[in-house]
């Protein structure tokens, strides 16, 4: 990146294109951050999405390392000047943002901060965000540097296309989950109308057989083929709708993109904190990736629902030609073989039918006290 300020026509519209390209909103916050650094030549630069409890829902980091982050931790719930940005409408701009009386200290891993820039991001009253600015890189003769008026009124025209970026992505994703729940209705009425169908025919020649058993046994054995026939037809009805409730998400982003997005949502909706890691996976046979998912979702569902886990750390990485996927909790662990005595399975049975169906492998490590982990690799196409 160069150390020089970005300015002028060209470098505005670079970066309104550059958030107008993208429809997801996790794409979009990070598209905004990253325009805003590079316009404005700063070293660092963050993007606050409030929750409904005074907080972050999201927050999205440019210039700052992904082990950095780890290192930082999580954001407290209330944030010094960042929270305070939330509720007022009005931008920021300080020589040192560590003399403001609002701010609070930061995490030994944090970076150093001086000269501080924020504005809000706004659709008509309603605050959408907050973006910020830290440490302009101008270095002067006599030392010192720090964000201009002319800074503040660029960055206020980025903000008011990020608001219509913002919008837009969340207008998508909304128009989305309104499509996939208009074909998951769909699917259900003629799930219904099919398979309930079959199961009633197969009820009344269950009975039928039953009555003839006694006294005509050939006549019995016909029903019962038909029995069997009719129970065929069903489980190919159920294995139909299967197919076609394939998360739609994995047809349109790709697993790595479903996967961060759903972890992103279970680690607002849980105390528990949920991260996810993903390095170099290539893209996967559908019917490889939608069996990744549904182990990952199902491995955290336990995690979240009976481990009592603090922590839980989902991997997504090549191995090979195909992925390896880990999903590893703090939480209380337990022993496998006696789940399996008890016929408590947790869900391991159905994990391990779908890595076998799609040729891979799933292994199971934990003990009582000392957490889990659930491996499964698959060999790619």
């Amino acid at each position: 990146m160069s150390h020089r300020p970005s300015s002028g026509l060209a470098a505005v519209s670079t970066a309104l294109l550059a958030m107008s390209r993208h429809l997801e909103v996790r794409d979009v916050l990070k598209t905004i951050v990253a325009s805003a650094r590079e316009l404005l030549d700063a070293e660092y630069a963050a993007l606050g999405v409030p929750d409904d409890h005074g907080g972050f829902a999201q927050f999205v980091v440019d210039g700052v390392s992904d082990e950095q982050w780890r290192a930082i931790g999580p954001l407290p719930r209330q944030h010094g000047i960042l929270a305070s940005m939330l509720h007022k409408a009005e931008p920021e701009r300080l020589a040192d943002v560590r003399q403001d009386p609002r701010f609070e200290g930061w995490p030994d891993a944090h970076p150093e901060m001086s000269d501080f820039l924020g504005l809000p991001v706004r659709d008509g009253d309603e605050i959408l965000g907050a973006l910020f600015l830290a440490n302009k890189r101008c270095p002067r003769p006599g030392g010192g540097c720090g964000f201009t008026e002319e800074d503040e009124e660029l960055l206020g025209i980025l903000a008011q296309h990020a608001a219509i970026a913002l919008t837009n992505a969340r207008l998508y994703e909304r128009s989305r989950e309104l499509t996939i729940a208009e074909e998951r209705s769909r699917l259900a009425h003629e799930l219904h109308d099919a398979v309930s169908q079959k199961l009633f025919s197969l009820r009344l020649t269950a009975q039928a057989a039953a009555a003839l058993v006694d006294r005509d046994p050939a006549r019995a054995k016909g029903e019962l083929q038909q029995v069997a026939a009719l129970a065929a037809e069903a489980a190919d009805e159920l294995r139909a709708a299967v197919v076609e409730l394939r998360p739609a998400a994995l047809d349109e982003d790709g697993l790595v993109h479903t996967l961060r997005t759903q972890i992103q949502v279970l680690d607002r909706a849980h105390t528990a904190r949920v991260v996810f890691d993903s390095q170099g996976v290539r893209a996967l046979p559908a019917a490889q990736e939608e069996a990744v998912l549904r182990v990952a979702q199902e491995a955290l569902h336990n995690a979240l629902r009976h481990a009592d886990a603090r922590l839980v750390t989902v991997s997504l990485s090549r191995a090979g030609h195909g992925a390896r996927l880990a999903v590893a909790d703090d939480g209380k662990g337990f022993d496998p073989g006696t789940v399996r005595s008890a016929g408590r399975h947790l869900g391991l049975v159905s994990m391990r039918d779908r890595a076998s169906a799609v040729g891979g492998r799933l292994t199971v490590t934990s003990a009582p006290g000392e957490g889990t982990t659930i491996e499964m690799e698959v060999p790619g196409g």
